[in-house]
């Protein structure tokens, strides 16, 4: 069907494993529940289809013309988008992961269902956490309470010391109303460390880093420190020295100076709550008071 004239033509759960659309024109086609699974639609154009709960899973839409068609509730997973242009699209509960969107058009989104006032937005990814938290009571409450109980903690746990060490700073968090978030440094992970780690600093209240025996943890540091206001309470076992380039973090005023140093489980969780959680939650308020600071100066200079 390569260059097909399917404009208009109804292929309601039309089975299009596969398929060879280059360039087809399936504007204001109607294609809900369609099979088009690995279809190549390259440069295809689609505008105004109804593709409403079709399968597009892995399919070549790459330079695609999608500009008004409707792809709520499809399966999107995998799908490639690259210069496409999905401007007015309805994206309402799609299922989307690991979408290729490089260079795609993503204006005017609607991430709302037929029937209900349209609210739009110009990001794929975004629209759709938009419509989360509008619509999902559950979803609104995590992503409001996150930045507010979450607790990233850092450093390398899989020795059976080390894990004693992680079960007790975890516990004592849970009980004291944190939510834990735990990166340990020696597992294997396919994206990058630095990325990783500034998603997890981004929804966490304050950060504790455990400095003993580091290997990636001081570079990760390093690049995360001064990009994000975020406290950061070091934490080392005695007899252990910080890495050396740590001195270089405490000029940052939401770093704790002073390392707490503990010889066993027992005295860490004794001196936590004074140690660690008392001076994150007094750091937490340094960024939002030097931000007015620096609004009050910008705003004087203006005037």
């Amino acid at each position: 069907m390569h260059k097909a004239d399917l404009h208009k033509a109804d292929l309601h759960k039309a089975y299009l494993l596969g398929a060879d659309l280059r360039g087809a024109d399936l504007s204001m086609a109607n294609l809900p529940g369609a099979i088009l699974q690995e279809a190549n639609l390259y440069r295809a154009y689609i505008s105004k289809a109804d593709l409403s709960k079709a399968d597009l899973s892995k399919a070549d839409l790459s330079k695609a013309d999608l500009r008004g068609a409707d792809l709520s509730e499809g399966n999107m997973v995998g799908t490639n988008l690259i210069k496409a242009n999905l401007t007015g699209c309805r994206i309402y509960g799609v299922n989307a992961r690991d979408l290729k969107l490089l260079e795609t058009s993503q204006l005017d989104l609607i991430i709302t269902p037929k029937g209900e006032p349209a609210i739009t937005a110009d990001n794929f990814e975004f629209s759709q956490l938009v419509y989360l938290r509008l619509k999902n009571e559950k979803i609104r409450d995590v992503i409001e309470t996150t930045g507010k109980k979450g607790v990233l903690i850092l450093g390398r746990f899989t020795s059976a010391d080390r894990k004693d060490v992680l079960d007790a700073i975890r516990e004592k968090l849970r009980q004291n109303n944190y939510v834990p978030i735990v990166f340990d440094f020696e597992r294997p992970t396919e994206r990058d460390f630095t990325e990783t780690i500034k998603a997890l600093s981004g929804i966490s209240r304050f950060i504790i880093a455990d400095l003993t025996n580091p290997k990636s943890s001081p570079l990760e540091l390093q690049a995360n420190v001064p990009d994000y206001r975020i406290p950061l309470v070091p934490i080392i076992q005695k007899k252990e020295e910080p890495f050396s380039i740590f001195k270089d973090l405490l000029k940052y005023d939401w770093v704790v100076k002073e390392p707490l140093n503990y010889d066993s489980v027992s005295t860490l969780i004794e001196d936590f709550e004074d140690a660690v959680i008392k001076p994150a939650l007094e750091m937490h308020t340094l960024p939002t008071a030097e931000k007015a600071e620096e609004l009050r100066t910008d705003t004087l200079m203006m005037a």
